[in-house]
């Protein structure tokens, strides 16, 4: 079948300062995904044109673009998913380095800010490992799952308007450690998320758990976050 590819292009190092598009028009298979045509372009057609990708088996989280208007990874969309008539654009609400290329830095010092690791003084009982129940461990299963594709968080209108909101993926992962029975820092970051940019910017658009290429309950667990920091606390 005969593809329509509309492609987002800015690199001000070579004179494009103005955002354009430049068009493709390529033969793909219904099971291709748009990285595909990515690739084929790039490394056939027009080998300026940048994007992140690494595994491209949907792990990774690096090729997250908007396809067609949506926050979707490349090497999960499909061409019989996405119509013949497919625009590629940068995620939304980080600023463009080049092409598809946006900075992370600010997604990342949101993760960074809520203590995404865990924190526990105390030695284990036996001295090996701290035990947890298979309850106590599916109380933040679904909330592992993030890989840090920033798809959720730039699929977020309070994201776009309000550079101090830390995001629906720090929270995330802010609710995977605060509801794990081995940490000891629930309060610490339910305090961080009590503040003007944590949970109570969340508007409930639903935008992030839809964007979730990982099926993770995104607004969901910010809602659990939010019952936490007005109950006062975690019962494990």
């Amino acid at each position: 079948m005969l593809v329509y590819l509309k492609i987002y292009r800015y690199n001000p190092e070579a004179g494009r300062n103005v955002p354009s598009f430049d068009t493709y028009n390529i033969e793909a298979e219904p099971t291709d995904r748009v990285l595909d045509l990515l690739e084929h372009i790039k490394g056939e057609i027009d080998g300026t044109i940048s994007f992140r990708r690494s595994c491209a088996h949907g792990v990774c989280g690096s090729d997250a673009m908007r396809i067609n208007g949506r926050n979707l990874l490349a090497c999960k969309a499909l061409v019989k998913d996405v119509g013949n008539e497919i625009t590629v654009e940068p995620i939304l609400g980080l600023p463009v380095l080049k092409d598809m290329i946006v900075d992370m830095e600010p997604f990342f010092d949101s993760y960074k800010s809520i203590m995404p690791f865990l924190v526990n003084e105390d030695v284990p009982a036996d001295g090996k490992e701290r035990r947890q129940s298979p309850e106590q461990r599916e109380r933040f299963d679904d909330t592992t799952k993030c890989i840090l594709c920033a798809a959720c968080t730039t699929s977020c209108p309070v994201f776009w308007a309000d550079d101090q909101y830390v995001g629906p993926a720090a929270m995330v992962n802010a609710h995977r450690f605060i509801f794990d029975s081995r940490d000891q820092a629930a309060d610490k970051r339910l305090e961080i998320l009590a503040d003007h940019g944590g949970a109570f910017r969340c508007r409930t658009a639903f935008n992030c758990t839809e964007a979730c290429p990982r099926e993770i309950h995104v607004t969901q667990a910010i809602a659990e976050v939010k019952n936490a920091i007005t109950s006062g606390g975690v019962e494990y």
